[in-house]
């Protein structure tokens, strides 16, 4: 994820210290004062869904998948996640709250030391539900919407799923629990974005996380109506004007970009251009800490069926499954070669990535698009809009700075 409101507002947020190794200057009570050493893990605790998304990466229906993990299959892998030191267990699914023990789960995270938040589609929360999650220690609620409601409920299969989703945030925020927006954009509803904000801001909403599409599940079925790299350049410069303008009217929300790191470097660009080299430069050096995009590294996903894959998103591959081996002896197996690769990709990367010159804010971006297009993990992303200026990047480095310039090295090597 990549803040925009932290990066372009200075916002604090509690979670600077997990991702830019900024605890110390925030003011936000922290998840963690470090920089994570462990992957965030999302857990797809069922692929049952009582809705049918266009873009679903995990595929749901309403059966399910056989063999599912069971209440104590999914306690122990709470232990195995504790043990090998995972900040986060984000509950997802298909729709985790159909899961009848999901707050017995989300309460054993809660004591075992693992941070609990959830991902829903929101049209199942009740202030009853949302209440014992709550006190079970849930700390954040996302709740998928894609649109205002007739595109809303069109990508997502269900007439009044808008409206539900809404009482469902709303039943959130009656009892205090933290909670936000989760958005893919592709071109059914890009055009909502900005209402969509402002119909939540005005619900109570201050979080809001975009994502762009990722090439897995249902996804991989609509990859030919994601936005085209000139309208993704323009969705996310919206984004940004729009971040910009909420805060300069007192609004402080939080916005987060999710899932294409060529963001980080159009965001130091957008910068440079907006706001001057200083807060450019500022921007840099927290994208550099972040370390760009997290596959096989800072993210990590179990299946409803205890297979381990690389990041959520990417359901077509797995190094291993929990109910034979430890999370943690699947993740540390660098025998892997697809896991070792990525966690070694800078030198692997391919095209126009190879000698970019945000690579090391980046770092190809998503290698599960770059599999899809073009059958290499280590080719291009499709989804970069950078322009071929902004990637060799020498008038923006020599006033901005980067990695390559303070090691003496030239950005063009």
């Amino acid at each position: 994820m990549i803040s925009v409101s932290k990066l372009l507002c200075g916002l604090d947020a509690e979670s600077d210290g997990l991702r830019y190794d900024a605890a110390d200057d925030s003011t936000e009570p922290q998840i963690t004062e470090e920089r994570q050493r462990r992957p965030v893990v999302v857990w797809n605790t069922t692929k049952r869904c009582n809705l049918y998304c266009e873009h679903c990466y995990a595929a749901a229906d309403q059966t399910g998948a056989p063999g599912e993990l069971s209440t104590a299959e999914g306690t122990a892998l709470i232990d195995d996640l504790a043990d090998f030191g995972v900040p986060v267990v984000l509950f997802s699914g298909g729709e985790p709250l159909v899961r009848e023990d999901l707050t017995e789960l989300v309460a054993y995270a809660a004591d075992a030391g693992v941070r609990p938040v959830l991902s829903t589609n929101g049209t199942l929360l009740t202030r009853e539900r949302a209440r014992a999650l709550k006190e079970a220690g849930l700390q954040y609620a996302g709740v998928s919407v894609d649109g205002l409601p007739e595109r809303n409920d069109r990508i997502r299969g269900e007439d009044g799923a808008f409206d539900a989703a809404v009482r469902g945030i709303e039943a959130c925020l009656d009892v205090g629990l933290k909670t936000g927006l989760r958005y893919t954009i592709t071109e059914h509803n890009v055009d909502d974005l900005a209402g969509v904000v402002d119909l939540l801001v005005d619900v109570g909403v201050d979080r809001f996380c975009f994502y762009h599409l990722d090439y897995g599940g249902r996804g991989a079925d609509i990859a030919d109506v994601d936005l085209a790299p000139e309208a993704t350049r323009q969705a996310v410069t919206d984004l940004c004007d729009l971040t910009r303008e909420y805060h300069d009217a007192g609004e402080e929300i939080e916005t987060l970009l999710v899932g294409n790191y060529a963001d980080a470097g159009y965001l130091v660009e957008y910068a440079d251009r907006e706001l001057g080299t200083d807060r450019a430069r500022l921007i840099r050096r927290h994208l550099e800490r972040n370390g760009g995009d997290p596959t096989g590294e800072r993210i990590a996903d179990v299946d409803p069926v205890g297979n381990v894959h690389l990041t959520q998103f990417w359901q077509g591959y797995s190094p291993g499954n929990v109910r034979d081996r430890s999370f943690g002896a699947i993740w540390t197996d660098e025998s892997n070669p697809l896991l070792a690769g990525l966690r070694d990709r800078e030198e692997r990367l391919t095209g126009a990535c190879a000698d970019c010159a945000y690579r090391d804010v980046c770092r190809g971006g998503s290698r599960l698009r770059a599999l899809s297009a073009h059958g290499d993990p280590f080719a291009p992303d499709p989804k970069c809009y950078l322009t071929d200026a902004e990637r060799a990047g020498a008038e923006a480095m020599r006033r901005i700075g980067g990695a390559e310039h303070r090691t003496g090295e030239s950005s063009a090597d």
